[in-house]
């Protein structure tokens, strides 16, 4: 079993940024994190973070894993490009946001990915990772 943990954008500045709502460690840290549960569950794992949409659709499109975990940041809210990009694909994604997107802004309260996810997972803070990992080794 191979997963793509994909993040969007502005999650670069994870532990820089709104530490209340994301918390003191850094993007690098969690998937340091990330890298060990997947190594303890003898699962691959691979990482990629960008605050370019069309890098992301292309990662999605050209990934061998066999599931992908995305945060995509804002994106979420208005990227046509990335929903498009996740139903040309067969890989199976669980979307991911570290906060309750739902006790936050109105507009963070719109996904436009999550119909075409296989679900998601939110407000667990980098647990949130780990829960949508272990979802695929159900």
């Amino acid at each position: 079993m191979k997963l793509l943990f994909l993040n969007g954008v502005n999650l670069n500045m994870t532990g820089q940024r709104e530490k209340g709502v994301y918390g003191t460690e850094t993007l690098e840290q969690i998937n340091a994190q990330l890298r060990a549960f997947c190594k303890e569950r003898n699962v691959e794992c691979d990482f990629f973070q960008s605050n370019l949409e069309g890098e992301i659709c292309t990662k999605i499109q050209e990934t061998d894993a066999d599931g992908i975990i995305l945060n995509a940041g804002a994106f979420t809210h208005y990227s046509y490009a990335i929903r498009d990009a996740i139903a040309s694909v067969t890989t199976p994604v669980v979307e991911v946001h570290m906060s309750n997107v739902h006790k936050r802004e109105e507009f963070r309260k719109n996904s436009v990915i999550s119909e075409v996810c296989r679900g998601t997972i939110l407000g667990f803070g980098k647990n949130s990772y780990i829960l949508a990992a272990e979802s695929f080794l159900l």
